[in-house]
């Protein structure tokens, strides 16, 4: 048994299991509409959290926050479940699936997705795919994966294996998704991008003295402490911590931008919606700060490689997050000024 969903390609993981659930309910909104009403773009530094022994960086928010903040927004019904017994998990992915005729979204492990390149693996309890389909005779299961070419199959095993793959920042206990119920007719979308916008303003730019860790506070201290990687860890370690960094950006935050270019596509398409023209101007600001966070990860590459002739220094990144830090403080006042002289 599959059901009818088509594979769509997406730049983010749950982006694109969102997409899917909606677009099964006859509900069609882009990805970057979707992470712009679930206000999406985020940063933080976080020195205490640990990811294969290095401190976490993010440029969005945490996993599951933006299909629970989207489908609240639009008065969708949605369940979700985490599980300690890894039978009872499939047994409820087979209910809900075969049964309910729904599709699942679950929270995977990346290091053991049978289907990804060896050199894509790594221990990242964060990735989401929607399971669509399983075939009785052979028990393995039809998935959507938006960082795969194609609806691809998993065996049961693999399935189990990944729902609850250990290591990666948090156990994920086999964490799956759904919607049982959709309103007959949506919100108006104006609206909701307006305060949307503005949670995303308040959340970059608000954050208190004493949590430095977000938002462009969070910009501004990894700034700071990235220029004594090299002297308190040695070479090899600040290296280390610098390609977790790049690779936060290259494989999980949208080819290098963050995310950043994800938003902008977002307020050009809320321009259109809310006949704001405004937001362009905005979204080009974006995409530009985007294009210096691709700067950064550039310039972070050369190091760790040691091109010749390039001689790149986690000052010089220190330097360049710094800027970036204060263009989005920037960024992010304006817009949030933008947002409250409008009429919700």
């Amino acid at each position: 048994m599959e059901l009818n969903i088509s594979h769509q390609s997406a730049a983010h993981c749950e982006n694109g299991a969102i997409a899917a659930l909606l677009r099964y309910h006859g509900i069609s909104l882009s990805e970057p509409m979707i992470f712009g009403l679930a206000s999406g773009l985020w940063f933080s530094h976080l020195p205490f959290v640990k990811m294969s022994g290095m401190p976490v960086t993010s440029f969005r928010s945490f996993p599951g926050i933006l299909f629970r903040r989207i489908t609240r927004m639009l008065g969708i019904k949605t369940r979700t479940r985490r599980f300690l017994n890894k039978e009872k998990a499939m047994q409820q992915l087979d209910d809900i699936l075969l049964h309910k005729k729904e599709p699942v979204g679950c929270v995977v492990g990346m290091y053991y997705l049978p289907y990804a390149p060896i050199e894509y693996r790594f221990h990242f309890n964060g990735h989401n795919i929607c399971v669509v389909g399983k075939d009785e005779d052979s028990g393995e299961y039809s998935v959507l994966d938006s960082n795969a070419v194609r609806k691809v199959t998993v065996s049961r095993k693999d399935l189990i294996r990944i729902r609850f793959a250990k290591g990666g920042t948090y156990p994920l206990m086999g964490q799956m998704y759904w919607i049982e119920s959709v309103p007959e007719h949506m919100p108006d979308l104006r609206p909701l991008i307006l305060r949307s916008i503005n949670k995303t303003c308040k959340e970059m730019t608000s954050q208190p003295f004493y949590v430095p860790w977000f938002g462009t506070r969070g910009i501004s201290l990894m700034a700071k402490r990235i220029r004594y990687w090299e002297r308190n860890m040695g070479h090899h370690g600040a290296v280390l911590n610098l390609a977790q960094v790049i690779r936060m950006l290259e494989e999980i935050g949208t080819g290098g931008a963050g995310f950043r270019f994800l938003y902008g596509a977002f307020l050009q398409e809320a321009a259109t919606i809310t006949g704001i023209e405004e937001f362009n101007q905005y979204a080009t600001r974006i995409t530009e700060i985007g294009d210096m966070w691709r700067n950064f990860a550039f310039k972070g590459s050369r190091i760790i490689k040691k091109r010749k002739n390039e001689h790149y220094t986690f000052d010089d990144l220190g330097d360049l997050l710094q800027q970036i830090a204060a263009l989005e403080h920037s960024f992010f006042t304006d817009l949030r000024k933008l947002v409250n002289n409008q009429q919700i």
